[in-house]
Formats: C-alpha cells, sequence, structure tokens
C-alpha cells in the first residue's frame, strides 16, 4: 500500500485482526454479549469525530456535530420507517442530506473564525432539537420508534448483505457492520489528508489570507470540508438510530458535540486517528470513573486538563514524533 511503511502496515494489519477476529473470539469466549454494544458506539462516535478533526483541519472548532448526527439519525428513520425505504439506501441518503444542510449552513458561517464560529456550532445542536420537536413529520417529543432492523441485500439471487431481523446474534451484526464504517471511514479521511486537498486545507489552516493570495479558493474548500465533515456525522447518527430503533430529539444533544470535540483533543489533532483514540479513551475513561461517585464529574474534569496542559498534541504524541501526521 502506497503511503505506509512497513511499521505502519503491521500495525493496521494488527489492528484489524483485533477487532475484526480478536474481539469476536474474546467476547464469545468472555459470555460478555453486552460488550458489543459498546464497542460499537465507540466505533460510531469515532466517526463523528472524524468529522469533527477535519473541520479542526482547516483552522475552525466545530461544536455542532451532534446536529449532523440528529439529522442523520432522523432523515434515515423517515426514509425506513415512512418511505419504506431500505436501511442500507437511507444511510448514504442520510449522510447526503446532513451533507446538503451543511453547505446551506456553511456559505455564511465559515466566514467567521475562531470562538465567533465555535458559538455559532454550538447552538446548532440545539436548533436542530427544537425543530425536530415542531416539524410533524418527526413526530415532535414522541420521536420515531419501532424501526425494523436493516433488511438483507442481494443482486441476482447472492446475498451480500443478511437480513438482520432473521439472525440470531445482531449485536455482532451491527458491531461488524461499525467497525466496516469506521475502518472505510478514516481510511478516506487519511487519503483526503494526504491528497491535494488536504495540502491544500494546511495551507488555509496556517494562513488563510497567503493561501488566497496564491490563488487557493478558500470559501469553497471551506465548505467542501465542512460538508464532508458533516456527511460522517450523519452516517455516525443513522447508524445510531438503526441499533437503537428509535430516534427522539433527545438522542443528540449539545453535551454529545462538546465530547465530539474533546475526542479530536484527547487522541491529538495532529493525528489522523487521533479522534478514534481520543473516542476509545474518553468513552471507557467516564465508565471507569463511574466508582468514585459524586466525584467522577470533578475527577474526569481534572483529568482531562491535564491531557490537554501537559500533552498539548494529544495522547498520540506519546508515541509518535512531532513530525508524524499519520
Amino acid at each position: 500500500m502506497r503511503g505506509f511503511s512497513a511499521k505502519q502496515l503491521v500495525g493496521i494489519s494488527v489492528f484489524l485482526l483485533a477487532i475484526f477476529v480478536g474481539v469476536p473470539l474474546l467476547i464469545n469466549a468472555t459470555g460478555r454479549w453486552d460488550f458489543y454494544f459498546t464497542l460499537t458506539s465507540v466505533a460510531l462516535l469515532a466517526i463523528a469525530s472524524a468529522g469533527v478533526w477535519l473541520t479542526f483541519y482547516i483552522g475552525r472548532i466545530n461544536i455542532g456535530q451532534g446536529a449532523f448526527a440528529l439529522i442523520g439519525a432522523y432523515v434515515s428513520a423517515i426514509l425506513v420507517v415512512k418511505a419504506g425505504w431500505s436501511f442500507w439506501i437511507s444511510l448514504p441518503a442520510a449522510g447526503l442530506f446532513a451533507a446538503l444542510v451543511a453547505v446551506l449552513i456553511g456559505l455564511p458561517i465559515l466566514r467567521l473564525r475562531g470562538v465567533y464560529f465555535a458559538m455559532i456550532t454550538l447552538v446548532l445542536t440545539q436548533v436542530v432539537t427544537l425543530t425536530a420537536l415542531a416539524l410533524p413529520i418527526t413526530n415532535g417529543a414522541k420521536g420515531i420508534s419501532n424501526i425494523p432492523l436493516p433488511s438483507g441485500v442481494s443482486i441476482l439471487g447472492i446475498p451480500l448483505i443478511p437480513d438482520f431481523g432473521a439472525m440470531e446474534n445482531t449485536k455482532l451484526a451491527f458491531y461488524l457492520t461499525a467497525c466496516i464504517l469506521m475502518v472505510v471511514t478514516y481510511a478516506a479521511l487519511y487519503r483526503l489528508v494526504n491528497s491535494r486537498l488536504g495540502h491544500l486545507c494546511r495551507s488555509m489552516q496556517q494562513n488563510e489570507e497567503l493561501a488566497s493570495s496564491i490563488g487557493v479558493n478558500i470559501a469553497y474548500i471551506r465548505v467542501v470540508i465542512f460538508a464532508i465533515s458533516s456527511f460522517f456525522g450523519g452516517i455516525g447518527g443513522a447508524m445510531f438510530g438503526s441499533i437503537a430503533q428509535s430516534v427522539y430529539p433527545s438522542t443528540f444533544v449539545v453535551a454529545d458535540s462538546v465530547n465530539f470535540m474533546l475526542n479530536c483533543f484527547l487522541g491529538g489533532l495532529g493525528y489522523v486517528f487521533g479522534p478514534m483514540l481520543g473516542t476509545l479513551v474518553l468513552y471507557f475513561g467516564w465508565d471507569l470513573l463511574f466508582e468514585i461517585g459524586k466525584y467522577q464529574m470533578l475527577v474526569y474534569s481534572m483529568i482531562l486538563i491535564a491531557v490537554i496542559r501537559f500533552l498539548p498534541n494529544g495522547l498520540l504524541s506519546l508515541r509518535f514524533g512531532k513530525g508524524d501526521k499519520k
């Protein structure tokens, strides 16, 4: 594979074997079937966090990814329940609709920078929540429930995807699906970062005025990147809705948007796979701190502050050199 060193290829191979072979074997051996849902959630949150990381790549602080995750969840649910679409068609449709909304919103707000852009995106999740409460098609506060499990897909009689409703272990099916989506998402993210578009994004991150002076269409690139970022959020939200078989206005809230951002900071803004590691550590770290009771939030906050203070480049900076952004 071009662009990867032998050491990186070994690491990727070990990672893929671990999530697709090692985890199922370990869960089968221990009987802890509940871990499938936990790890599925981590994979989907990592997908949404990847989108937030991408907006950081153009120098924008995005605290509104929960809005696009909620949009994706509702679009998929509406298409499956009310329009009779297959979930597998509604999944990309949800991502594309979220991207379209991002384009419409991004055209005016992406001109803003720093805290101003962050403040606008912070209210997006609440705006989408209120919209979901008001629109008849979303059933208001009742939400959309009884979403059917994904059906099978076959071409010329050859089954490509099994019917989840007929499967004995749907938790494993959702886990494998979420992991495949996560791997594809981060492969696409890595390819984008190392493409010409990625190089242009880095130039914008350093100095937008200088990039514009050499002919870079910064307005166009900002909108494209924001749309791709929101597409990831929509995909993650649609999968969550299918797993829970229900979507409500409170499925994704402002706190989720903040956590998506924290995942990026914790893993490392300078590393493509930073959001994935940050999501894993943050998700399990919060659960581990549950044992300390009322001091959970205090200790959690202190640890985050300490990590950001002493590891400003994230957890991956402990492993990789300063110049390794892969």
